[in-house]
């Protein structure tokens, strides 16, 4: 578990018409250029049903809007005074279906000082939801300042995305809150709403013997490269960039896996000691749960740049709740994951997605950030403390509402093999250097538990108090699957 590095660029979105509420559910029009993945150029008006299995991202940018009194209906909490603050926002209108909804705009470093909300209109019912919030979490996950991931030139600041599910209607308000951090109390520029379709799963048939998820552990496994060539072998179907990820993951299943099997301790821990002599005799590694691969939950790996970026090692996991609500079904994660990481690469302007893990409402967990599981893979999920660190997104909001028990179980789980592969005591402390934040002076020595919440490093109501409080219960049972005394 040594560093490499490898890097490139890639994002893109695009702008769109749409017509007025006033229409018809029925009578859809899209005129809108759609990019469906990185630096493509500008395309002409898509058909207007169009098929697009990769997903789709549609951004429009937020124009000034007046008081209240013109809206269909006033939003819950903005001001409605003659003297407004700087509002900007998109009357109601019809778009291209989509599911997950955000707001961005140009310098990552600026601050959102305001309330947004939104509602959308549903396909399968054509009713119109109510207002919703989206967090306004700012910079906080995010590549480390000064990082190359950070220095593009392309990442922009944004809002927590927000899971809407499937929907053809958009209504917007953005009030900035006077006294705030941008210049004169208003917006930061360049704001647009950014509409993201996850599209269809694009992952590659599974080997045949990957059929039966135990023979995935089985020693023969299938190398990722051709002896006779010396190249890359793919499977039908499979694209290099699909190769390169599910590569990463070779030997704990074969290439083009759609999991990687559970293990229990015994296997876990002489897993990891045959990949790594340097670990102890007698490690404490708990064991290995099942992972969905970002093959399994259908990334389109065009999108992200190649190569993966690792440190040396994993001192501590962060624990974040993804923010972007909790009305998802267990089968829907999938496609939230699809559209998250589209926002973090084709909105945000980050290299992949930012969590090394996500979890689900059922206790599901999935590989985050491409590079590899069981690898020190450097992510974007703790501004200033991204290295040696791995983040782990519960998917869902848990400020007013209590995480799922699946879910907290599943954090102990997976936090108990990955940190035992590094020889971390989740009930322990462990000393970071900060990469520059807003709670610790870059360069600075910090004390943090091995098993943090977001807030601990960054000043953020993530993970949620509700999903925080359970932290200390999941070190004690992280330990334990361990085997430590």
């Amino acid at each position: 578990m040594r560093a490499l590095l490898a890097s490139s660029i890639g994002v893109a979105t695009a702008a769109a018409l749409a017509l007025p509420l006033a229409l018809p559910s029925t009578a859809l029009a899209h005129p809108a250029a759609v990019v469906a993945g990185p630096a493509a150029p500008e395309t002409p008006a898509a058909p207007e049903t169009p098929a697009v299995p990769a997903g789709s991202t549609e951004s429009l940018p937020l124009v000034p809007v007046g008081p209240a009194a013109g809206r269909a209906a006033g939003v819950p909490g903005m001001s409605t005074s003659p003297r407004l603050p700087e509002t900007r926002g998109l009357p109601a209108r019809e778009v291209r279906t989509f599911s997950l909804v955000g707001v961005v705009w140009d310098d990552a470093g600026a601050h959102l000082d305001g309330r947004v909300q939104v509602r959308t209109r549903s396909v399968a019912t054509a009713a119109w939801s109510d207002w919703q919030d989206v967090e306004t979490h700012n910079t906080e996950h995010a590549a480390d300042p000064g990082t190359a991931e950070r220095g593009t030139g392309r990442t922009r600041g944004s809002t927590a995305p927000l899971w809407v599910g499937e929907s053809d209607g958009i209504e917007v308000r953005v009030q900035a809150e006077p006294g705030g951090h941008t210049e004169g109390g208003g917006l930061p520029t360049g704001l647009r709403i950014e509409l993201v379709d996850p599209g269809e799963s694009t992952g590659a048939p599974q080997d045949a013997k990957n059929a039966n998820p135990s023979e995935a552990a089985a020693p023969d496994r299938l190398s990722p490269v051709d002896d006779d060539k010396g190249e890359m072998a793919l499977l039908p179907g499979m694209t290099m960039e699909m190769a390169e990820s599910s590569s990463a993951n070779v030997p704990m299943a074969p290439l083009g896996a759609h999991e990687i099997p559970a293990l229990n301790k015994a296997d876990s821990t002489a897993d990891a000691v045959l990949a790594d002599g340097a670990l102890a005799a007698a490690p404490y590694i708990g064991p290995r749960p099942k992972i969905v691969t970002r093959m399994g939950w259908g990334a389109d790996e065009s999108l992200r740049e190649s190569g993966f970026v690792y440190t040396n090692t994993v001192k501590a996991a962060f624990v974040h709740h993804t923010a972007s609500g909790n009305n998802y079904a267990c089968k829907d994660a999938p496609a939230v994951l699809r559209s998250l990481y589209r926002y973090h690469v084709v909105s945000s302007g980050w290299r992949d997605i930012g969590y090394n893990f996500a979890v689900d409402k059922c206790g599901t967990v999935y590989e985050g950030r491409a590079g590899g599981v069981a690898k020190a893979v450097l992510g974007a999920h703790t501004m200033g403390f991204n290295t040696d660190s791995m983040g782990i997104a519960v998917i869902g909001t848990f400020a007013s509402t209590a995480p799922p028990k699946a879910a907290v179980d599943a954090v102990a789980r997976l936090t108990a093999w990955k940190l035992g592969l590094f020889g971390a005591d989740p009930r322990g402390k462990t000393t970071l250097r900060s990469g520059g934040g807003n709670l610790y002076a870059k360069g600075s020595n910090v004390s943090l538990n091995v098993i943090s919440g977001h807030r601990d490093g960054f000043a953020t109501e993530c993970p949620g108090r509700h999903l925080y409080s359970q932290l200390p219960p999941t070190r004690t049972a992280s330990a334990k699957l361990q085997g430590r005394p």
